[in-house]
């Protein structure tokens, strides 16, 4: 709105409004004043020390599950559903189990043990009723890496220098606290394999000691999921010398991905023809076979289990046709029956797989809590994240001791065990029992079960990460950042390295929020209509604004990494910086003085009210209060409070009230203690506090002053 200018320093304005609501008034309520930390600590302890029976009762219930639920099992109306999801997520962990051990670098059998000790004990200890835990990909893949690795370190051959084995050499090892005992490849291999989960073991169970199962949320699903596709780019590559009957040891350090397909590439002219025309023809059987369930999975009561009969199938043609003997086809070997003994873990190999197994850790702790979170809101209960970490933190330390490898929550598992009835963690023991039986009687029957159908049992089974690209125009449609977030994981995980992926995603989230921070810019609102109401000037039309006052907002917090920026956008939505008005003001002011009559004066004072009279550009009227919204400033640090200090000083230099309002009560501490309400010449609090908790009490009471703006002259 125009208005006519007067002869002083400041512009005339619009008197206030005559019907005036009063402003609105809160009491603060009186904060307890803080406790001597002796008391605090003393109030811990007690709190965390002091025994008592149902307090023992209580953590006893809530660290093993199975005694809260089991006493109220419906045997009638669960029953049924446990048994069938159980057993056909026990079908279908047989061949997965043995097919995932190839992709840990282990001997078929100790994938049989990872996946039955891991069932009964989450049954134990675990808070969701749905999730499967065992093998997974993605961690089978890291725990490879490594003993590969370390095997190549210690010196065993690799294993391209086996001759349709299992073993390549025996060495002399410090294994536990044995020395010098005979260690073919394979001990060692499971051996590092099982420190590692150790380890990793370790590592949760002390996250969960300490409460830390909130770290969760800092891995985003677009993190997990771009990690888990560029995992799965390496897993597929690292199958695909399998699928040819290649013998190519599995490269080290970053860029494996070109590594392996350089490798491949090399060698194509050793293709076992055997092991393609069997791979070829498993996947012709698989992949329409997994299509079908997928499409009539609402019709079928429960998924075939194809890979089975695949398996049992391609065994009994391996065993037969002699593939082993007669065309030097890879197969699984020897799969003894029963348990081995328990065996400590390697002490001294810790120290090499420490980091290695702290990025495992927290992997498979982040699947786990995200699959059970998203299947207990989808049914209607609740777990325990800490309890979570308890769980799967046993699942590694426990089974470590008997050979097993890090295991944690299956995505495609789990959906078959929800699929097909599950109540219940009590599917988890029926899927166990058949993992029994298979370990005590079924398991050598494997012994010509040729590798590369275990290949592509675990190339099929990939079919879902790889869709993930299909996804990829949705997600940008959908939001730009978290499909960048996406992209970037997946290319580290696929292309550079897979631990260093999960980083590189974790650190290019927290650099997006902070962008998000750095990009927020300083709006001018308007009022809507009669109503109390302010929104952005550029987003709708019919926006009011006020004579002499500006109101802006700022959506973001101000600290440190962004004050700057907010107090260039706060100087360009008004369109004068202060600062430099000033500057140019004094300059004017110092040669004025130089001169002398009339007309020096006069062009002075002309000089002074161009300063003054602000004038916004897009509304073209003066201003002479600026009313900063600070809702959407969630907190301040120390530079935050300078910067608004600041601001109030510059732009009162130059004859401008700033005035905030609608601060949180964060807000206001924080502005209080940084001493933004003290008055800069006597130093006493309060003077300068004025609280408005609406912008529209902000605007009356700044159209209610009277005092003319300052200028040149009279801020000299």
């Amino acid at each position: 709105m125009d208005v006519s200018e007067n002869d002083g320093c400041a512009p005339e304005e619009d008197g206030p409004e005559t019907d005036l609501k009063q402003p609105l008034f809160l009491e603060r309520v009186e904060k307890e004043p803080a406790k001597k930390w002796q008391t605090v600590v003393s109030n811990r302890l007690k709190k965390h020390c002091s025994c008592t029976t149902k307090k023992v009762k209580s953590k006893i219930l809530g660290f093993v599950p199975i005694l809260k639920w089991l006493p109220n099992y419906k045997l009638r109306d669960w029953i049924l559903g446990d048994s069938m999801s159980g057993l056909i997520v026990g079908i279908l962990l047989v061949p997965q189990s043995i097919a995932y051990s190839l992709l840990a670098s282990q001997d078929p059998i100790y994938g049989l043990y990872t996946s039955f000790f891991s069932s009964i004990i989450y049954t134990l200890l675990g808070t969701s009723r749905h999730i499967s835990v065992g093998i997974f990909g993605v961690l089978c893949l890291l725990v490879g890496q490594v003993v590969d690795r370390e095997l190549a370190l210690a010196g065993y051959p690799s294993e391209s220098s086996s001759v349709g084995g299992n073993s390549t050499g025996v060495l002399l090892a410090s294994l536990g606290n044995e020395t010098n005992v005979e260690c073919d490849r394979s001990c060692y291999a499971i051996t590092v394999g099982a420190t590692v989960t150790f380890t990793a073991g370790v590592y949760q169970m002390l996250m969960g000691l300490f409460q830390v199962g909130f770290v969760s949320v800092y891995l985003s699903d677009s993190l997990l999921s771009g990690f888990a596709t560029g995992a799965s780019l390496t897993i597929l590559t690292s199958q695909f010398k399998y699928l040819l009957g290649l013998k190519i040891p599995r490269p080290q350090g970053w860029f494996t991905l070109f590594k392996t397909w350089y490798g491949i590439f090399t060698n194509l002219g050793k293709t076992n023809i055997c092991d393609l025309v069997t791979s070829l023809v498993c996947l012709a059987i698989l992949i329409p076979a997994k299509e079908f369930n997928d499409r009539f999975k609402t019709k079928l009561k429960a998924p075939i289990p194809f890979e089975l009969f695949v398996v049992i199938i391609a065994t009994l043609a391996s065993h037969f046709g002699h593939f082993n003997s007669e065309y030097g086809s890879g197969v699984a070997g020897h799969i003894p029956t029963g348990f081995l003994p328990p065996q400590l873990p390697s002490w001294t190999l810790i120290p090499n797989v420490a980091v290695d197994a702290f990025s495992i850790a927290i992997v498979g702790f982040a699947i786990t809590v995200s699959l059970s979170e998203m299947f207990a809101k989808k049914h209607g209960y609740s777990v325990d994240a800490n309890q979570e970490m308890y769980a799967i933190g046993f699942c590694n330390i426990l089974p470590s001791f008997f050979r097993c490898f890090t295991t944690s929550a299956a995505l495609t598992k789990t959906l078959v065990k929800e699929s097909t009835g599950c109540q219940t963690q009590m599917s988890g023991l029926v899927s166990a029992l058949v993992l029994l039986l298979v370990l005590l009687v079924i398991a050598p029957l494997f012994y010509s079960l040729q590798k590369c159908v275990l290949a592509v049992i675990i190339v099929v089974n990939l079919r879902g990460a790889l869709r993930k690209f299909l996804d990829i125009p949705r997600m940008w449609r959908a939001n730009r950042i978290d499909a960048s977030i996406w992209l970037v994981t997946m290319a580290t995980s696929a292309l550079v390295n897979t631990e260093l992926g999960l980083l590189v995603g974790v650190l290019v989230s927290a650099l997006c929020i902070l962008g998000r921070t750095q990009k927020a810019q300083v709006l001018e609102l308007g009022k809507a209509g009669s109503r109390e109401h302010y929104e952005h000037l550029s987003s709708y039309h019919g926006l009011q604004t006020h004579s002499g006052v500006a109101v802006f907002r700022y959506e973001a917090p101000i600290y440190y990494a962004n004050q700057s920026l907010f107090k260039k956008s706060l100087y360009k939505c008004v369109g004068l910086n202060p600062v430099k008005e000033r500057a140019q003001c004094l300059k004017r002011r110092d040669m004025t003085k130089m001169k002398s009559g009339v007309k020096a004066w006069e062009e002075n004072n002309e000089a002074a009210l161009a300063v003054t009279l602000v004038l916004d550009e897009k509304s073209s009227r003066r201003v002479r209060s600026l009313v900063i919204d600070c809702s959407a400033i969630l907190f301040l640090d120390t530079a935050g409070v300078n910067a608004l200090k600041e601001v109030r000083k510059d732009y009162g230099e130059v004859g401008i009230d700033v005035i905030l309002t609608q601060c949180n009560t964060s807000v206001l501490d924080t502005l209080e203690r940084g001493g933004y309400y003290s008055s800069e010449k006597d130093g006493q609090v309060g003077k300068n506090k004025l609280i408005f908790f609406t912008i529209t009490d902000a605007v009356h009471h700044v159209q209610s002053l009277s005092v003319p703006n300052g200028g040149c002259d009279n801020q000299s």
